[in-house]
């Protein structure tokens, strides 16, 4: 898991060099593929459940899910969330990002601190001896507390040797401790984080979720191993 993460953290931070103006997700998508595959990995997502793409590229009011297109086109002032994962020897590696696409307004720069320090304190919480609730309750905490919502109707997960593994980690409080964390667990922390309402809907094409409002949203992840000690993030270098 440590090598598919490895994997998937050099992903991202080729994307992120190459997410400019005039770029299309399309490209992106098809720069991920290259990249993955020519390290004996294969993209996760290609036709998960179904989905066309290699990756999730999801702009401005696009939660998650967000299939790549030719015809989108990045421009100055946008905020993408790219998804990216690999499967490396039968594991599995889970992480997003979201980018600026050149100069961003102040409102779009502080959406994506703050859902990136969401993660962040989550993180802080995966330690044994830990409930699953007290991570839940950290992202919503600091979120709301800025002014923020958090998306309900998606939530990170265990990851493993398949994408989608128990535990459903949500990023609020279910009003229960849930399970216990031990050493050797992997989970896939994400926080979804909107401007205005947490309510959402999904697009025609089955698959983009957007903000119900039309407000911003920004997703960041993590693949973090539980330790003894501190927690260990599988998908930053």
């Amino acid at each position: 898991m440590r090598e598919a993460g490895r994997i998937v953290a050099q992903s991202l931070i080729e994307l992120r060099e190459r997410a400019k103006p005039g770029v299309t997700t399309l490209d992106l998508n098809n720069i991920a593929h290259t990249f993955i595959t020519k390290r004996q990995a294969v993209p996760a997502f290609k036709g998960y459940r179904g989905f066309p793409a290699s990756i999730c590229t999801s702009l401005n009011d696009e939660v998650v899910h967000g299939i790549p297109n030719a015809k989108r086109v990045l421009k100055e002032g946008d905020i993408i969330s790219i998804d990216v994962g690999a499967i490396y020897r039968g594991y599995v590696g889970d992480a997003a990002t979201t980018l600026a696409i050149g100069a961003i307004s102040d409102d779009a720069r502080k959406l994506l601190q703050v859902t990136e320090g969401a993660l962040a304190v989550a993180i802080a919480h995966a330690c044994a001896g830990k409930y699953l609730e007290d991570l839940s309750a950290a992202v919503q905490d600091y979120a709301e507390s800025r002014g923020y919502s958090v998306v309900r109707d998606y939530v990170g997960h265990g990851v493993g040797r398949t994408m989608h593994e128990d535990p459903q980690i949500p990023n609020f409080r279910q009003g229960k401790k849930g399970p216990v964390l031990k050493p050797g667990m992997t989970l896939a922390i994400e926080p979804m984080i909107n401007q205005g309402t947490w309510k959402t809907r999904t697009l025609r094409d089955k698959w983009t979720v957007v903000t119900k409002d039309g407000r911003l949203s920004a997703h960041f992840e993590h693949t973090v191993l539980v330790t003894e000690g501190e927690p260990e993030i599988l998908t930053l270098l």
